[in-house]
């Protein structure tokens, strides 16, 4: 398992996880579409925009390896502005490779693509 040196392991100040230690022992969490609603908690929006931003830091708008990140924080982004860079794509993979959607994102998270701190 890849792991994404300098990306933040968690959102500051808070238990949202963004990356994990090590690999599971009883295998690979698949990657899943979540369905986001609207009624969705503030602080779990403020978490998936510094997912997001924390994200296009690292990996812009190249293909990236899931590696060690988290697979429940990627789960909530993935099949709309995270997407799959590989076909045949494994979601139960350390070595699955991603790309951000960055149309996208932008107009799902358009805080996360300024520049401030998080």
């Amino acid at each position: 398992m890849l792991k994404h040196r300098g990306f933040p392991g968690r959102m500051p100040s808070t238990d949202f996880q963004f990356t994990i230690r090590r690999a599971n022992p009883k295998g690979v969490t698949p990657l899943t579409k979540r369905e986001r609603f609207r009624d969705r908690r503030p602080a779990d929006r403020r978490a998936d925009t510094a997912f997001m931003a924390a994200l296009w830091q690292h990996f812009g708008d190249q293909p990236f390896e899931r590696g060690n990140l988290d697979a429940g924080r990627l789960s909530w982004l993935f099949g709309r502005e995270v997407i799959a860079a590989e076909e045949p794509f494994d979601p139960a993979s350390y070595d699955a490779l991603l790309v951000i959607d960055e149309a996208v994102a932008r107009a799902s998270f358009p805080e996360a693509f300024e520049d401030q701190e998080w």
